[in-house]
């Protein structure tokens, strides 16, 4: 097959991702990169022999030699960049969230249904090589019905600031930034049962802790000690309609000994811990056994994990298959998390 000219959309830290995964992908060839930050531009296509620089994506999207896109850009700005892509022609993989409302989640996915071209949404823990596994132990009914699922991101210090804490260019904190990580992990591996209702809450209680001394952290570009409108940490309860639910709790600091990380699977056969250590817990002779496979990594290894991302959005594009992560799984995705933070704002439980 041809090689796709791939325009890469937002040269921030997650970029660097996916300029990496394309480069290394034998079908598909760096093409073009558009920031709102030359200098940032320029760099990036210099280290990866990028023949054009743009700054407004406009521009990009008209040069027709490009076929594909990746958008790694702030969470308000994709609905706007992923629709324009779609209707000049190009296959688009847009980083996670899908967006910031319900609203622009349904107008991506129409634009994808009337265009004919590939979305691919972000949902880079699906393509993890121990999610896999797990989906095969799910798919072939080793846990059995799974009802229940249990998922943490705590951290105790790790506000990234920047857009990260302005609620206008990201939509939201931890539970929009990390939380959708693990939410939809769990969802994807669960069999993505139809979401009914969330009860959540959200906590302004500690800031962004800028004074904190004696512990690092990783800080966007952007950082402003000065600006923080998101959330320190979220939990919820999701509901689904076949009767199954998920726990989750996330933040970006929390007065907790440690970060913490953990996705586990309850079945009426056997469970599963995917984080922080791959383990299934099952039943012989009347005995309960935790099962440690044996396997490359024992928690997810990222960058291959977004290498199986690329590879994937890149066969998809060619070959016009649906992608494992759908426009579609980015609309309930976007319901589940407006509902947590509509709930959290009216203290109720929110029926999607």
């Amino acid at each position: 097959m041809n090689k796709l000219n791939i325009g890469v959309i937002g040269a921030g830290s997650i970029s660097e991702m996916h300029f990496e995964s394309y480069a290394k992908q034998a079908n598909a060839n760096l093409y073009a990169v558009c920031d709102l930050n030359r200098q940032r531009a320029e760099e990036k296509a210099a280290k990866y022999n990028l023949e054009h620089v743009y700054t407004d994506y406009r521009e990009l999207l008209a040069n027709p030699e490009i076929d594909a896109v990746s958008i790694c850009t702030w969470n308000n700005t994709h609905a706007e960049i992923s629709i324009a892509a779609l209707r000049a022609g190009k296959h688009v993989l847009v980083e996670k969230p899908l967006c910031k409302t319900v609203e622009e989640a349904l107008r991506i996915q129409e634009a994808v249904h009337e265009t004919g071209k590939t979305l691919q949404v972000g949902f880079v823990r699906r393509y993890d090589a121990n999610a896999q596994l797990v989906k095969t132990f799910v798919d072939n009914d080793n846990l059995g019905e799974v009802y229940y699922a249990k998922a943490s991101c705590l951290r105790r210090l790790g506000n990234p600031g920047g857009w990260f804490a302005d609620s206008e260019r990201s939509g939201g904190g931890p539970l929009i930034d990390i939380g959708v990580h693990v939410i939809d992990l769990c969802w994807y591996l669960m069999g993505r049962p139809k979401p009914v209702s969330v009860s959540g809450n959200t906590y302004n209680k500690l800031g962004n802790r800028a004074n904190v001394r004696n512990l690092s952290f990783y800080k966007a570009a952007d950082y402003d000690v000065d600006h923080n409108t998101v959330e320190d940490m979220a939990n919820a309860l999701i509901r689904f309609e076949n009767g199954a639910s998920l726990l989750v709790d996330v933040s970006f600091t929390l007065h907790a000994k440690k970060d913490e990380i953990a996705v586990k699977l309850y079945g009426d056969k056997g469970g599963v811990e995917i984080e922080p250590e791959l383990v299934f817990v099952t039943e012989m002779h009347d005995t309960i056994l935790n099962v440690s496979p044996q396997t490359d990594a024992k928690s997810i290894n990222v960058p291959q994990a977004f290498q199986n991302e690329i590879n994937h959005f890149i066969e998809s594009c060619q070959t016009g298959s649906t992608p494992i992560s759908p426009v579609e799984d980015g609309v309930n995705m976007m319901k589940i998390l407006c509902g947590i933070y509509e709930s959290a704002a009216k203290g109720q439980e929110i029926k999607l």
